[in-house]
């Protein structure tokens, strides 16, 4: 039975054969949260083992929401298929089937019982780290050495970087070593394949500046003792009710397990339906919890950690962050909770009270390459009021006098930042066109592109046209092409576009829109 897939499914199971058909690294693929990566995973499984039918694949997660998941995405669409799950969680041991669906925390002490495998598929593999010596990295090279060093090894995220290691591809001691395939958020939001995210103004704001930071991420006791204050909670649950009237569904992130569970009941003291999740939770509770919130029987699910990857609540269509973070693929995560489509949903409403949106800008505009120094923080000392004895920032008492120092200052705002969540809901604005170049542009390690000029006055702005890359740049650079030269087919190199660039039709006007200290062209108009 053939998987039916999207076409930008199509291309991503494509790009990872055209991949290894080329290179020997360790690919990524690149999918936006709710585009289907199991999907994916599926197709990409099936077509292995019927080109090569004793292939043996291995798939490894660390959620047993996701293995189940995974695994009922590919026996639906191919039931026949050998596939088994290895997972304490889920109370199944099929060490010994084919296609083995597997939680990491289950299987990465059993390589020698897995023994021979070909391919291994990494969902969610944004949470392995460079250099990290925890259960996937030893379990995969315990697996490459069973396997002659020929095992190959696929990652799958919606967010290719970690906070304190930059992008997973880049780096020393790298497991990853290229992107295969990249999708856009922005272009599945436009193709209909996302629901839209939508921001809203809210009253009040949460103030971190008092809370100190540890390797690149407030410090999580100290961020709930500076958020987790009562007139704080009842201001923002306050807007939470008001914005959610109409809206069926809403998920609130929380910087802590008693701050999830205070604002629980401050929503509920507004005659709404709400539970609360967290790493305490039982697993029966847990999962009752979270069906009676996909069901629509429960309104509003509070959370502390648990909720940000990997949970599928289609029909979410509010969400309210009330969790700072300085972590760019955590407020990726978490607004993209809000980004499935469900029958009767127009878009997600998303209430940032934690600034999130002002510290990391348009969701598909985030930079996965900034870290920052451990150990920063805008207020690394202060002086005890008694003895006058410098302490860390972070301390409660003074280590001198045990003075209690009171918890940071929390400020409601009368307008808090109500930054844009896409590129596309910054304003743009058209320039007149007075004359275009076209150049190449290299890059180390990357194939050259297309660079391309336009005059507008005294301003320039560029696009880069990747005919040469693979995957999403290339289809971009194939219909960029066709909207100036219908008549011709798409060039394969940038020499060859330069050589036809006098047929190509100029621009009468750019649309571009500001993206920190430059601009990005969004659209263009032709004469």
């Amino acid at each position: 039975m053939r998987i039916h897939l999207r076409p930008y499914q199509s291309t991503a199971v494509d790009a990872v054969f055209t991949y290894f058909e080329r290179a020997t690294g360790n690919p990524l693929v690149v999918l936006p949260t709710g585009t289907g990566k199991s999907v994916v995973l599926a197709a990409l499984t099936q077509r292995a083992i019927t080109m090569w039918p004793d292939t043996r694949i291995l798939t490894v997660t660390h959620q047993r929401e996701l293995i189940q998941q995974n695994f009922m995405a590919l026996v639906r669409a191919w039931p026949e298929a050998p596939a088994g799950i290895y997972s304490a969680g889920l109370s199944r041991r099929d060490i010994h089937a084919q296609i083995l669906f597997a939680g990491i925390q289950s299987i990465h002490r059993h390589a020698y019982q897995v023994q021979r495998c070909d391919l291994v598929l990494i969902d969610e593999a944004h949470l392995l780290g460079r250099g990290d010596s925890g259960m996937y990295r030893a379990f995969l090279k315990q697996l490459n050495e069973i396997n002659a060093g020929l095992l190959k090894v696929v990652g799958f995220t919606a967010t290719p970087y970690r906070l304190d290691s930059g992008l997973l591809h880049e780096g020393k001691d790298r497991l990853f070593t290229d992107i295969a395939y990249e999708v856009p958020v922005l272009d599945m939001i436009q193709q209909g394949y996302l629901s839209p995210v939508i921001p809203k103004r809210t009253e009040t704001q949460l103030d971190v500046g008092g809370v100190g930071s540890r390797g690149g991420e407030f410090i999580a006791k100290d961020l709930e003792a500076a958020v987790d204050r009562h007139e704080v909670t009842q201001a923002a649950v306050t807007e939470i009710v008001q914005h959610g009237e109409g809206r069926g569904s809403w998920l609130v992130f929380c910087s802590g397990v008693a701050h999830a569970r205070h604002v629980r009941d401050a929503i509920r003291e507004h005659g709404v339906s709400c539970e609360t999740v967290t790493g305490d939770t039982p697993a029966p509770e847990r999962d009752g919890i979270l069906a009676a919130f996909k069901a629509g029987r429960l309104r509003c699910v509070t959370n502390a950690n648990v909720l940000t990857t990997g949970f599928d609540a289609p029909g979410t269509d509010l969400i309210a962050l009330l969790r700072p973070t300085k972590s760019v693929g955590l407020y990726v995560q978490m607004v993209g909770r809000g980004t499935r489509l469900a029958e009767g949903k127009d878009d997600c409403l998303v209430l940032d009270f934690a600034g999130n949106t002002a510290r990391h800008g348009p969701i598909d505009m985030v930079d996965g390459r900034k870290k920052e120094p451990a150990g920063d923080g805008e207020a690394p000392i202060k002086v005890c009021p008694e003895c006058q004895t410098i302490n860390h920032a972070s301390a409660r008492h003074c280590i001198e006098c045990d003075y209690e120092f009171p918890p940071p200052v929390v400020k409601v705002a009368a307008q808090a930042a109500s930054n844009a969540l896409l590129s596309t809901q910054i304003q743009a604005s058209w320039c007149d066109v007075t004359g275009v170049t076209y150049a190449l542009h290299e890059k180390p390690g990357k194939p050259p592109s297309l660079r391309v000029t336009y005059e507008c006055g005294l301003a320039r702005h560029s696009e880069w046209v990747c005919f040469e890359h693979t995957g999403f740049p290339r289809e971009k650079a194939v219909s960029w092409w066709r909207r100036r030269a219908p008549q011709l087919p798409p060039p394969f190199t940038v020499d060859e576009a330069l050589q036809q660039r006098d047929v190509l039709r100029q621009p009468s006007a750019i649309q571009v829109r500001p993206v920190g200290q430059y601009t990005e062209i969004t659209a263009v108009r032709f004469a």
